[in-house]
């Protein structure tokens, strides 16, 4: 594979800074979603909420298609006048999947899309809550979560 050079890295950077910013415009929020490998697990993230004085919203565990369709759902509920309070458990209808908010406590260690679009460092990164799900009825830490532990960090246990 060519490397790319400095110059296309660059252009590469401002096409796609125009490209989250038409979509913010033109549906209010972008999301990125971020593939890993084991032991870290895939996330997702909005891009926008800052923009309408909320917190960014991040979501571990979930595949592309069912982060997208909760982030989507939220974002929905945000624009629409939902002020999200930490500690605060939400059942969307027609789901059996409960939703804590939680702090997301350095969200400057993941939320780089949204910190470039309001160009803000790392240090001073927009806020973000993160939406923790039940799976089986149970939390992560409860008994009875079927799912791998690494899928969802507790708030401010992820690292880059």
């Amino acid at each position: 594979m060519k490397r790319q050079t400095h110059a296309q890295l660059i252009a590469w950077n401002d096409q796609e800074d125009r490209r989250v910013a038409d979509l913010i415009r033109r549906y209010g929020c972008f999301i990125q979603a971020v593939s890993c490998k084991k032991p870290r697990p895939p996330f997702a993230y909005t891009v926008g909420l800052f923009g309408l004085g909320h917190p960014e919203l991040i979501v571990f565990g979930l595949g592309n298609e069912s982060a997208g369709g909760t982030l989507n759902w939220f974002f929905e509920r945000v624009r629409t006048g939902l002020d999200l309070t930490p500690g605060e458990v939400i059942l969307p209808p027609g789901s059996d999947t409960r939703f804590l908010v939680e702090e997301f406590p350095d969200p400057g260690s993941a939320l780089y899309a949204a910190n470039r679009h309001y160009q803000r460092p790392r240090e001073v990164s927009v806020p973000a809550y993160q939406l923790t799900w039940d799976a089986g009825g149970a939390f992560p830490w409860e008994p009875g979560y079927p799912c791998a532990r690494w899928l969802q960090p507790r708030p401010g246990e992820y690292r880059e």
